[in-house]
C-alpha cells in the first residue's frame, strides 16, 4: 500500500500553511526575516509566499509598520461553515427575545485562537444599554464568557485553548487559581459577577452546552446598573440559562430547509 503522506507533497502550500500557523501561535508581529529564522528558511524563500498571503488577505502588516501579523480572513472563512450559520440562524432570534425580555444587551460569543469574539447582539428594549461592537475580541482567560467555554470543553481542548489565550496576555496568569475557577464554573454553570473593566456593568452569562458536555458558544448579558433601580440579576440568569438550553437543542436538531427546487428535482 502506497502511504500517502509521503507520496504527495506541495511545497508551496506547505510553506504558506507555516506561515500562518506560525503568526497564529506566535501572536505577535512577526518579521519577513524572523519568519524566516523561525521556519529554517531564507527570507528570500520567505518573501514571495508572504507576498502573496498579504495580497489574499490573509496576513497584514502591522499597524506600527513593523512585522506582519494574521488578519480575520480565517476567522470570517470559518464563520461560513455550515455549523456556524446554523448556530446563528438559530441562536438569532433567540438572543433577539431574550434581550427584549431583559432589557438589557446580549451578545453571541465564540472561542477563536485564543479569543472571545462576538459574533451576535442585541441591544434590548431598554432606552439605554451597553452593547460591544461585532467582531470585539478579548483573551478567553481574561473574560468571564471565555472562561465558561473552557470549563466546558474535553480536558484536551480546555489545555490547549488556555495555552493559546495565556499567550496574548500581558500579565502572568496563575494556573491553579485559574484550574479552581473554571472547577467552580462546571458546578455552577453560569455566571453573575461585575465587570472585569466597565464600573456599573454586572456581566450574567452562560454557555450553549450540546449533548456531549460541549460548550459551542456563550451568551453574556452586559447589564447596565442604574440608580433607583434594584437589579434582580437572578431573574436575568434563570432566563438567559433558558436560552442557552432552547439553543442548544435546537443545534441538535437543526437541519437547514430544503430548497423546494431541489426537492422536486430528486423526486
Amino acid at each position: 500500500m502506497v502511504n500517502d503522506q509521503t507520496s504527495y507533497s506541495a511545497p508551496a502550500l506547505e510553506k504558506g500553511l507555516d506561515i500562518l500557523e506560525l503568526l497564529a501561535a506566535e501572536g505577535t508581529a512577526l518579521t519577513t526575516r524572523h519568519i524566516g529564522e523561525r521556519l529554517g528558511r531564507s527570507k528570500n524563500e520567505i518573501f514571495r509566499m508572504v507576498h502573496v498571503l498579504i495580497r489574499r488577505g490573509y496576513i497584514a502588516r502591522a499597524p506600527d509598520g513593523e512585522g506582519l501579523t494574521l488578519t480575520n480572513k480565517l476567522f470570517a472563512l470559518g464563520m461560513q461553515t455550515a455549523r456556524m450559520r446554523d448556530l446563528i440562524a438559530v441562536a438569532g432570534p433567540i438572543v433577539e427575545r431574550l434581550a427584549d425580555e431583559i432589557r438589557q444587551s446580549v451578545h453571541l460569543v465564540v472561542a477563536n485562537r485564543g479569543e472571545t469574539v462576538v459574533i451576535g447582539a442585541a441591544s434590548g428594549g431598554s432606552e439605554m444599554t451597553f452593547s460591544l461592537k461585532l467582531g470585539y475580541r478579548r483573551p478567553l482567560v481574561d473574560a468571564h464568557s471565555g472562561l465558561l467555554l473552557i470549563a466546558f470543553q474535553p480536558p484536551e481542548a480546555g489545555r490547549r485553548m488556555i495555552e493559546e489565550s495565556v499567550v496574548l496576555m500581558q500579565e502572568k496568569v496563575d494556573r491553579a487559581a485559574l484550574d479552581a475557577e473554571l472547577e467552580t464554573l462546571r458546578r455552577d454553570g453560569s455566571i453573575v459577577r461585575e465587570s472585569r473593566d466597565i464600573v456599573g456593568i454586572t456581566d450574567i452569562a452562560a454557555p450553549i452546552v450540546l449533548g456531549n458536555g460541549q460548550a459551542i458558544a456563550c451568551i453574556i448579558v452586559a447589564h447596565l446598573n442604574r440608580k433607583q433601580t434594584v437589579p434582580d440579576y437572578e431573574a436575568a440568569r434563570g432566563k438567559l440559562v433558558d436560552a442557552c438550553s432552547e439553543i442548544a437543542a435546537r443545534m441538535e436538531e437543526y437541519r437547514p430547509p430544503v430548497h423546494a427546487g431541489a426537492a422536486s428535482q430528486r423526486g
